[in-house]
């Protein structure tokens, strides 16, 4: 829901600074509207479903992936697109993919999302909204902001949206945010107090290949970034995940392997190798090339690991989200 517009409204009615608390609460704990929250006057529930719209987002569509993935389509007040997606894991995690920003303005040439014209940065209620979805269908434990746009150029609402996360079942602590290396972000990050967990998408070992598919590597190369990464380290003394989509012939060589082995601190730096899920332009790399590299990674002292792949049948793996949603498949 629109917290501002919520504080106004119970401000205007007179009632006491606590409501928005209780509102609030009910909402984290997956309520699904105002008649559930029975420690609130009968009176005044009705006025606030008359008056603040229990979400900030209208659920246009959502579809259901054969391995429990669900991925929805939202339309903000202003009929923007947005997607979210919540993935099912067997050891029973329930991690959540958010967005914060309609599409994306820096058209990186493996994401889908780059496809869409953008719209504009997300709220903290509207990226709040999306997790309150979900949490209105089962509790959730950890949160990435992977979805559409890039999160270090909303960093304001994205963060706004984080301190209210561990309310709903998510900690900073298993909260990540993940960026293209947009290098005042990182800085603003590592000044931040919430534990709130950094990756960086890479992609390629070297500024060449990474300014092909990725062009804000001409504003921020990968040693600009890689120093704010380092700054980022040192003020919190974690580890930085750096993502790593595996394109056929393009990235996934034993020398490419190499030279980012070479790249990365093996103390301060894991790598997440990421099967391409298909948008158009590339083929993704084979199982063998994935492990070969995994494997050289390894080799030269870096850890790695390979993402498991959720959603791909209803456009929903990572780099697919492009506000479009496929026929539910149960």
């Amino acid at each position: 829901m629109d917290l501002d517009a919520l504080q106004t409204t119970l401000d205007e009615l007179g009632q006491p600074r606590f409501r928005a608390r209780q509102v609030w609460a009910w909402a984290a704990r997956g309520a699904t509207g105002y008649d559930a929250m029975t420690d609130l006057p009968a009176a005044l529930r009705e006025q606030l479903a008359g008056r603040v719209p229990f979400s900030s987002l209208e659920l246009r569509r959502d579809a259901i992936s054969r391995d429990g993935t669900v991925k929805a389509l939202f339309a903000t007040h202003d009929d923007r697109a947005i997607e979210a997606v919540l993935m099912r894991f067997a050891d029973g995690r329930r991690s959540l993919c958010v967005s914060s920003q309609s599409g994306c303005p820096l058209t990186c040439t493996f994401c889908a999302t780059g496809t869409m014209r953008f719209g504009r940065n997300l709220t903290a209620s509207e990226i709040l909204d999306q997790a309150l979805h979900f949490r209105r269908v089962e509790p959730v434990d950890h949160a990435v902001f992977m979805g559409m746009g890039e999160p270090m150029m909303n960093l304001d609402s994205v963060l706004a949206a984080c301190e209210r996360l561990p309310d709903i079942g998510i900690t900073h602590r298993r909260t990540t945010i993940s960026t293209v290396g947009w290098v005042p972000g990182i800085d603003r990050l590592a000044e931040c107090d919430m534990p709130i967990r950094l990756a960086w998408s890479l992609h390629a070992p070297d500024d060449a290949l990474r300014s092909q598919i990725m062009p804000v590597n001409d504003r921020y190369p990968i040693a600009d970034v890689l120093a704010a990464c380092e700054r980022w380290r040192a003020a919190r003394r974690r580890i930085v995940f750096v993502e790593y989509v595996m394109l056929r012939g393009v990235n996934d060589g034993y020398a490419q392997a190499v030279q980012l082995a070479k790249l990365l601190d093996p103390r301060g730096y894991k790598v997440n190798l990421i099967p391409y899920n298909p948008t158009g332009m590339y083929d993704g790399s084979s199982r063998d090339a994935i492990a070969a590299f995994k494997a050289a990674l390894e080799e030269h002292g870096l850890r790695a690991t390979v993402r498991l792949t959720r959603g791909r049948d209803i456009d929903a793996a990572c780099g697919q989200l492009a506000a479009k949603t496929a026929a539910p498949v149960y």
